[in-house]
């Protein structure tokens, strides 16, 4: 008969084992396809592999998608939401999981590490907008069925304003937001803001609680016209064709 040290300590190597393969498979989620590009666009894996993602490419849940100087990029998330990122943007899909089928089992935890993004809701966040989240540095962003852009400005080392100045090159850092449709909430330790279509906030940091800003701060979002029309007609759901390319895998 087994020892029961040593029978207890093989059940604990089967348990780490099938937690490992667990973890792994959750990470490597398909969440959504790339529909649109105008530069390069790479995805982070959560093993650290860095792939050079193309037009149809699939990303995943657990990916960093980093954009550079020059890229706009559309993601089409497998609810049918969309996410348009800005050039020099750092954005994570941490969690993101949607069954027609199964809403408890939705979920959508994304972070905003820095620059910008156009958010539309789907069918995720139309029947469990509670189950969405996008964090970033300085507050968390939930929805109530809304189209909205949000900026974050981290710190730098050169001289920037305390507040934000409009039309400015240097803009104070922290996070700014502009609702397009329907409702978001903005929320930190030191407060929670609602805002509504046609309004715009800004936080500087969890330190401070998000506040209403009488006009445009001057964040730009302009992604190419294509962009607009990209997602429309049948078969466009994300996740719905393999990529039409192979992507490039940096190790």
């Amino acid at each position: 008969m087994m020892p029961q040290k040593k029978c207890t300590a093989i059940k604990a190597l089967l348990w780490l084992a099938l937690m490992c393969v667990g973890a792994h498979a959750w990470a490597g989620q398909v969440a959504g396809t790339v529909m649109q590009l105008s530069g390069p666009l790479m995805a982070k894996k959560a093993d650290g592999k860095v792939k050079i993602l193309a037009i149809k490419s699939e990303v995943e849940q657990g990916d960093t998608l980093l954009t550079e100087k020059e890229t706009y990029a559309l993601i089409k998330l497998i609810d049918n939401s969309e996410i348009t990122l800005k050039p020099n943007t750092s954005f994570v899909i941490e969690q993101f999981s949607y069954t027609a089928e199964q809403p408890d089992g939705d979920h959508a935890i994304f972070s905003l590490l820095k620059g910008g993004l156009r958010s539309v809701t789907g069918l995720l966040g139309k029947r469990n907008k509670e189950r969405f989240e996008m964090k970033t540095p300085a507050a968390t962003i939930g929805i109530r069925g809304t189209t909205f852009v949000s900026t974050y400005v981290p710190a730098s080392a050169q001289a920037v304003p305390t507040v934000p100045t409009p039309g400015g090159a240097a803009r104070a850092p922290g996070l700014y937001v502009q609702v397009l449709d329907g409702l978001i909430h903005v929320t930190n330790p030191a407060g929670t803001q609602n805002f509504a279509a046609g309004q715009f906030g800004f936080t500087p940091s969890f330190k401070q609680p998000p506040v209403m800003l009488p006009v445009n701060p001057g964040i730009p979002f302009t992604p190419p016209p294509v962009f607009s029309s990209s997602s429309s007609g049948p078969g466009s759901a994300a996740g719905g064709s393999k990529p039409a390319a192979i992507d490039c895998v940096v190790r």
